[in-house]
């Protein structure tokens, strides 16, 4: 029995939810400046009985973001799958741009401490081949 397991996956079976090596580069740009840029980024997709729930979504290691111009604000959600997420700003830039789930469920641990950006808050998020040159 997992000690910090996700109550929504019991309440509902057919959600489903995966995470993996998302095999491409990241990169996020803000006001043309790249904020963002990995070859380690984390690809989540969930679907529930079949169908997309949403869009892929990317969370990349804060080692290859640019904490500095990122800034922790006081704003939460909670998820029954994923767990609380924090949130954090662009300097000079939209609020709550980006989130984190610093403590997941279990289910969700290769998520931990990454952050994924809202794609409408940012200029850009875009994938290339893994192999590219940075």
């Amino acid at each position: 029995m997992k000690s910090n397991s996700a109550p929504g996956f019991k309440k509902h079976p057919g959600h489903r939810i995966t995470t993996g090596p998302a095999g491409v580069r990241v990169q996020v740009t803000f006001k043309g400046e790249v904020i963002a840029d990995t070859r380690d980024a984390i690809r989540m997709d969930e679907a529930m009985e079949g169908s997309t729930v949403a869009p892929a979504v990317y969370y990349l290691p804060r080692k290859d973001v640019k904490m500095d111009r990122l800034a922790r604000t006081g704003h939460h959600t909670h998820c029954p799958f994923k767990g609380e997420a924090s949130y954090f700003s662009l300097a000079n830039g939209p609020e709550n741009a980006a989130w984190s789930y610093e403590q997941p469920y279990d289910e969700m641990l290769a998520i931990k401490e990454r952050l994924a950006f809202y794609p409408d808050r940012v200029d850009a998020i875009t994938t290339s081949e893994a192999d590219a040159e940075m």
